[in-house]
């Protein structure tokens, strides 16, 4: 019997919702098990890796449950809680929540208005990496080749590979056994930078640094251009900016009725967001999804490997 977390979330959080909006919660090693409504994944731990499965057994805004598949001793609890807590973004409260829907109040009765993400910035940054300049069936693929090849081996599943040992990894092998392409001497670099401490999340994460701080760094680091540091920033609770690239560019024409070159039209896209401020990324993303779930069904229903694994904008 392995250990168990039983774990407060916000009044209002919901499990399915909040974990089923945004694309990484299909991405290796997150499995979203639809026939049960909960999370299953392995976590990285300074100890080595550790199984769980999530659940909210009271249902909409009951307390979480945490369920690993070995004893854990108390400083792995302390790590895996936090792990599960970053993830699950139960460090924002209701009133972020709140905040956001008065400036844009059509996702109120829906209460959505969180964004899943990794356990870890790495993680997040190396995701995100991952999904630049490549169709989202390369992005699944690249993410479950990185847990296999590299990420620690738990029962029937790998965790996501830690900063040290993508640090000690040659890039050939990234490219090789994962299929990164031309992002494996640059993911090498990231974890380097992570391993020696020159990424420091609590400086990106403090209030007192402000956003354009945060993302003149961000765009010094190896493969992270605008659009990547634009992304990483809602990924560290910073909303300000929309991550702009192909997808925007589909929404304007599509769902905004956009005219104009590709250009002209991501101008348009970030000009229609800014009324929004420090949410603009938040409702940006959210009629993105509703967008998807128009065509694909609720997202607490997709399948890792069936509908989230073809999900391409050429689908749509």
């Amino acid at each position: 019997m392995g250990s168990r977390l039983t774990i407060a979330p916000p009044e209002d959080y919901v499990l399915a919702r909040d974990v089923c909006s945004y694309g990484y919660f299909v991405l290796a090693p997150n499995y979203w098990d639809v026939a049960n409504q909960r999370l299953q994944r392995a976590l990285a731990l300074k100890t080595g890796g550790a199984s769980c499965v999530i659940d909210q057994p009271g249902g909409k805004s009951g307390a979480l449950r945490a369920r690993f598949d070995r004893t854990l001793t108390r400083d792995e609890q302390r790590e895996a809680r936090a792990q599960i807590t970053r993830m699950l973004r139960l460090d924002e409260d209701r009133a972020s929540v709140r905040a956001f829907h008065r400036v844009d109040p059509r996702w109120k009765r829906s209460g959505r208005a969180r964004l899943f993400r990794s356990p870890t910035l790495f993680e997040d940054v190396i995701k995100t990496v991952t999904s630049c300049n490549v169709a989202w069936p390369s992005t699944v693929n690249m993410n479950k080749r990185l847990c296999q090849t590299l990420g620690a081996k738990c029962e029937n599943a790998h965790a996501f590979p830690t900063a040290a040992k993508m640090a000690r990894t040659r890039p050939g092998t990234l490219r090789g056994r994962c299929r990164v392409g031309y992002r494996d001497v640059r993911m090498v670099e990231l974890a380097r930078l992570f391993v020696k401490g020159e990424i420091d999340e609590a400086w990106l994460g403090d209030p007192a640094t402000d956003d354009e701080q945060v993302f003149r760094f961000l765009v010094t680091l190896p493969g992270i251009g605008p659009y990547a540091a634009s992304n990483i920033m809602q990924l560290l609770g910073r909303y300000s900016r929309v991550a702009l690239d192909t997808e925007s560019v589909r929404h304007g024409r599509t769902v905004l009725g956009m005219t104009g070159t590709d250009a002209q039209i991501m101008k348009k896209v970030a000009a229609h967001f800014e009324p929004f401020g420090e949410h603009k990324f938040r409702s940006y993303w959210f009629e993105l999804w509703r967008f998807y779930e128009q065509k694909a069904g609720a997202s607490h229903t997709w399948e890792r490997e069936e509908t989230a694994s073809a999900f391409t904008a050429s689908n749509f």
